[in-house]
């Protein structure tokens, strides 16, 4: 134990345990020891311990002691496997000694998890003091230790969701900070070549000319030296023609005249040399002795024959150049040769007008010249023939460019989208003199598109849901503005709806997420299918789907609502069976019910909630009075959660009888166990209203274990008391039956009540049996095992065959009571019930048939094979005190 604790704080790469700060998780937990007088050890989301138990110093080892590694790795275990609860609470072997697993997650990935332990001291008067811990001096009270839990369990997971969210944030803002630096870099590539053709123009002395170029280049590249070379005709001696070098850096000759050829301006084409490019050794001497680290090498060339070198060099840091830095260097290049043809042809106007057009031929972009005066165009080069061919030959280049043309002598730079090529542009405008004197405007034309798409992608993926393709919630809240106001500026109306799969956390976890992953992507293309609502469809989060009607597809609102219907009132086919996944959904009507996107995504969230309440599989519209409701389960989750803090006192078991018409006088063969909630500040709430939100709350489980608890030590007393045979009958709801030990659970409770297993029975419902049979039939037959009975609830409403019915390890069918209200004049519910019952002997199960309320429907049963039979007819249900005195 005191190994396992002392393992030191993780390191780990991982993007959600870079939020985890150590030392804030190490404060916290000394925090919350100190102040809540209970012991605490906090894991990270693979189970490693980070950090030791703190408390109480004297009591720590104590405690230590007391619990052993096996309880500690069950509980993570539990905490770590299970979906829907994120705290669970377990007592050890001591009255007064509990320990709690709290599970810390965002966007539903588990970041860490608190184990904590605490002597309980109201625990301490419960009649088993003799098992009590005595010698810890560090106690809380119940109610202080689940307030406790709650305040560590929601302040943890806000410290690390508001961390998450800036880490994202940041990572954002570094993507965004490399697309604008990617954006300069090329306005500054466009304006240094701009600046270099200009050069083309310049009279001054060619020296002049070689030397701004130079520094040009040289100042774009970022390097350290530039220069040009002249070779002489013995083609072992060279003049320095022009040099530049950066500031902080000299010039390494020590004349400019007559100099030796350096040995490695040999090439008759362009040659880069990075750092780690292999030369031969009287290179690599020649480069180590000029102090150069890596240079890029230019032949010039007149005539046909070498005549100049341009060298770019990087002296102060190993360097690999890149390939657009070799482009802009041989670029740079040709136009210093052009400029040095021209001054050899003694500024012909037609050979300086051929050079330049060879060079803006294969600066890599599109060029375009026009006189400044008459609009005139001078000069297109190849690539804007080729890219802008239609405009070229219809005269229309510029209409397409001239709304970005600078007023006056000004620079600038702006985007087109040239439509027929599904193409964007950056084009750079600039004046300079043509080659016959006269001013015109440039026009250097860059092809942007890749970089279009890289940003439209990163904008789709901050609006689209990875896994179904859908739009996300960011993406609908932005959208939902727009229509919001658009339907405010028509006068028109639309609506939001808001949908929430029913039941299906069970399709994810008894098939796998890999099933259910198949299940959201299947419906998440059958609702873009539908007219009217194909591109505002939105997954929320989870099985969370918002869909937006729009003003202009409002008068399809009816039919939308019945395909969408219809989309789950079909199967799907998953791990090669059909499944039933219906969904609950809340409509809001826009501006009708307001105009706020938050308020009016809450509204549907309400709305669909309240169809969930009622029964599932339905929908419900947004009202005044369903907002009222709404903020009564608010008061009604509070005073649920104080409740089950409180031990349940709250909560009382009812029983109904449950009568055998077979046998003379009609007995009781024993009752069905029904919660009910007499709240002391809410009242007397209605089972229907509780136990949906109590499953929503992930309290189903401990109020369906204390019912449980409750009714096998009251069947046990009836038992010991006269009625031997005396069964109980206890509702396992579908969040209980997915517990991973929900049979270590039934097993400990017959254990400890002393009741007769056969004497228990467990209702299922049919629903939920049959849509996930393969599971249930494990879990159902599991149970079995221990001697418990099983019965099949609610039969006839679900989408069984009777086939199915086979399969399920059950003892007794119970026919709902939508079947019985007629029973007396509809001859198919007579004859319903009377084939279930011959199919129910010919299986060898029993049949129990609910909702029996007159004299008239038992009478029409009294001639079939009913043996079991619950109504209030009978008896409605009762409390413990007034059963027992009736029947026990």
């Amino acid at each position: 134990m005191q190994k396992i604790l002392q393992v030191p704080l993780q390191d780990t790469t991982d993007f959600y345990a870079q939020i985890i700060d150590g030392k804030l998780i190490q404060k916290m937990q000394e925090k919350f020891c100190t102040i809540s007088d209970i012991f605490i050890v906090c894991t990270d989301d693979k189970g490693q311990w980070v950090t030791d138990m703190m408390g109480n110093l004297e009591d720590v080892q104590k405690v230590k002691n007391l619990i052993s590694v096996e309880k500690l790795n069950s509980i993570y275990t539990r905490i770590a496997t299970s979906v829907l609860e994120e705290q669970i609470v377990e007592d050890t072997i001591y009255p007064n000694l509990k320990i709690a697993a709290i599970s810390i997650k965002i966007e539903n990935k588990p970041i860490l998890n608190w184990l904590v332990c605490a002597i309980i001291e109201d625990c301490e008067s419960s009649g088993y003091e003799q098992d009590c811990i005595t010698d810890i001096a560090t106690k809380t009270t119940t109610k202080r230790f689940y307030q406790a839990l709650d305040l560590l369990r929601t302040g943890t997971a806000e410290i690390l969701e508001a961390k998450y969210k800036i880490a994202k944030a940041e990572a954002e803002s570094r993507r965004s900070k490399s697309s604008q630096e990617e954006m300069t870099l090329s306005l500054k590539r466009t304006e240094a070549v701009t600046n270099i053709v200009q050069m083309l123009e310049n009279d001054e002395a060619v020296e002049v000319v070689m030397q701004e170029t130079l520094k040009i280049a040289g100042t774009y590249l970022d390097v350290s030296s530039a220069q040009v070379f002249r070779l002489h005709k013995d083609e072992t001696t060279m003049d320095v023609m022009a040099e530049w070098y950066k500031q902080g850096f000299v010039s390494i000759f020590d004349q400019v005249r007559n100099i030796k050829r350096l040995p490695i301006l040999h090439y008759n084409k362009p040659m880069a040399i990075s750092s780690e490019t292999r030369v031969s050794i009287e290179e690599k001497e020649s480069m180590e002795c000029a102090f150069v680290k890596a240079t890029i090498i230019i032949p010039i060339f007149v005539n046909n024959c070498i005549s100049m070198y341009v060298c770019f060099n990087e002296c102060s840091n190993d360097r690999l150049w890149l390939i657009d830095e070799i482009k802009f260097a041989n670029s740079a290049s040709k136009i210093l040769q052009s400029v040095l043809v021209r001054r050899i042809q003694k500024n012909s106007l037609v050979s300086s007008y051929a050079s330049l057009e060879a060079i803006l031929d294969n600066v890599g972009s599109a060029i375009y010249v026009k006189d400044i005066e008459t609009k005139k165009v001078l000069f297109v080069n190849k690539m804007l023939k080729s890219n802008f061919e239609k405009e070229y030959k219809n005269g229309t280049l510029d209409e397409l460019f001239e709304k970005g043309q600078p007023v006056g002598n000004k620079s600038a730079t702006f985007e087109i989208n040239h439509i027929v090529s599904n193409r964007w542009y950056d084009l750079h405008y600039t004046y300079i003199n043509w080659v016959d004197g006269r001013q015109v405007a440039l026009c250097a034309v860059y092809d942007i598109t890749d970089k279009k798409i890289y940003q439209r992608k990163i904008e789709q993926q901050a609006y689209t849901d990875f896994l179904t393709g859908l739009y996300n919630r960011m993406c609908c809240e932005r959208d939902l503005a727009w229509h919001v106001d658009n339907a405010k500026t028509m006068n028109a109306q639309g609506a939001i709806l808001y949908l929430d799969l029913d039941d299906f956390k069970h399709i994810n976890d008894g098939l796998g997420h890999q099933y259910g992953d198949v299940l959201l992507k299947a419906i998440s293309h059958s609702l873009q299918k539908i007219q009217g609502i194909q591109n505002t469809c939105y997954r929320m989060g989870g099985d969370e789907f918002v869909i937006v009607v729009p003003p202009d597809s409002y008068p399809r609102f009816k039919l939308i609502l019945d395909e969408i219907k219809e989309v789950f009132n079909k199967t799907w086919f998953l791990k090669d069976a059909d499944y039933y996944c219906t969904m609950s959904m809340g409509v809001v009507l826009f501006p009708e019910d307001g105009d706020s996107v938050q308020n009016l995504i809450k509204k549907a969230d309400i709305a669909m909630y309240e169809a969930k309440k009622s029964g599932k599989n339905r929908v419900a519209y947004y009202s005044d009075n369903i907002g009222s409701s709404s903020n009564k389960r608010l008061d009604m989750e509070k005073n649920m959660r104080d409740a089950t803090v409180d031990g349940y006192k709250e909560f009382e078991v009812y029983y109904q009888p449950i009568i055998d018409i077979q046998k003379a006088g009609l007995p009781c063969t024993g009752a069905e166990a029904l919660i009910r909630w007499n709240s002391a500040e809410l009242g007397f709430i209605s089972p229907s209203d509780f136990i949906p939100l109590a499953e929503y709350l992930g309290l189903i489980n401990p109020i369906g274990n204390y019912v449980l608890q409750e009714a096998c030590e009251t069947c046990k007393k009836w038992n010991d008391n006269g009625h031997a045979n005396y069964k109980v009958n206890v509702n396992l709801s579908v969040v209980q039956l997915l517990q991973p030990d929900i049979v270590e659970i039934i097993a400990d409770t017959i254990e400890k009540t002393g009741i007769m297993p056969k004497n228990l029975t467990l209702e299922v419902t049919e629903s939920l049996a049959i849509n996930d049979m393969e599971r249930m039939k494990e879990i159902l037959g599991s149970i079995k095992k221990l001697g418990v009975r099983i019965a099949l609830d609610d039969f006839g409403t679900g989408y069984s065959s009777l086939n199915h019915i086979r399969e399920i390890p059950i003892n007794v069918i119970k026919v709902d009571q939508s079947f019985v209200m007629d029973l007396a004049d509809d001859t198919y519910s007579q004859s319903f019930i009377k084939m279930i019952s011959e199919l129910a002997g010919s299986i060898g199960v029993s049949i129990c048939v609910e909702g029996i309320e007159t004299k008239e429907q038992y009478k029409v049963l009294e001639g079939m094979q009913v043996r079991l039979i619950q109504g209030y007819y009978f008896d409605r249900p009762m409390t413990r005190d007034a059963f027992e005195e009736k029947y026990v």
